[in-house]
Formats: C-alpha cells, structure tokens, sequence
C-alpha cells in the first residue's frame, strides 16, 4: 500500500506558474508515477507520467511544452512544474501510482486526494 499527499496548489494569474509536490509514504522507485487532473463536470484525464528511474516521460498534448514532470526517489516525491497556465487547466489535480505505464485513471493502483489549481485573473 502506497499513501500519496499532494501539496502546491492554489489560485494563479493565467501565464503564471505553480509547483505541484507528490508525497508518497514509502519507496516509490518500483512505480511509474502520474498526474490526473479532473474539471468540474468532467472526467478524470492523464496530464503527464514519469518511468521508475525518471528517465522516460509522457504528456497530454494539451500540456506538452508547458509542464514538466520530474521525480526524487530518494525523498519518494513526484513534482509537476506547471508553466504558462492557462484558464483551461483549471482542476483538481491528482497524483497516482502505477506499476506500468498508466495513461487512463483505471490502469492506476494508489492515488492521493487531490490538490486544486484555479486558473483565473
């Protein structure tokens, strides 16, 4: 069993950028990490996915060039560097832990609660 707690959310101007911070309650170098995001009225959809060494990434088109996804396995943390945000990435943003690569919320094992990001001038 792997506990998540996401941290870093809050309420930006668009353009501006936030750091999103995944804290898992033990080792996490023998999981693919992700990020979620689900908008009110919508479903949950993949935003980006990390390899267990950190070396292999994967993005949604709709955030390609403006996130970057990265990972401390010696402090069991994932981050989302989120950059040039846009009112369109206004959501709940989760963290999930996967054995393989998980690009749809079903194929994932653990998740955190959630963090919110709001988007807005």
């Amino acid at each position: 069993q792997v506990q998540l707690g996401e941290s870093g959310g809050g309420l930006v101007q668009p353009g501006g950028s936030l750091r999103l911070s995944c804290a898992a309650s033990r080792r996490i170098s023998s999981y693919f990490m992700g990020w979620f995001r689900q908008a009110p009225g919508k479903e949950r959809e993949f935003v980006a996915a990390i390899s267990w060494s950190g070396g292999g990434t994967h993005y949604a088109d709709s955030v390609k060039g403006r996130f970057t996804i990265s990972r401390d396995n010696a402090k069991n943390t994932v981050y989302l560097q989120m950059n040039s945000l846009i009112p369109e990435d206004t959501a709940v943003y989760y963290c999930a832990a996967s054995g393989s690569l998980a690009t749809a919320p079903d194929e994932c094992d653990y998740w955190g609660q959630g963090t919110q990001v709001t988007v807005s001038s």
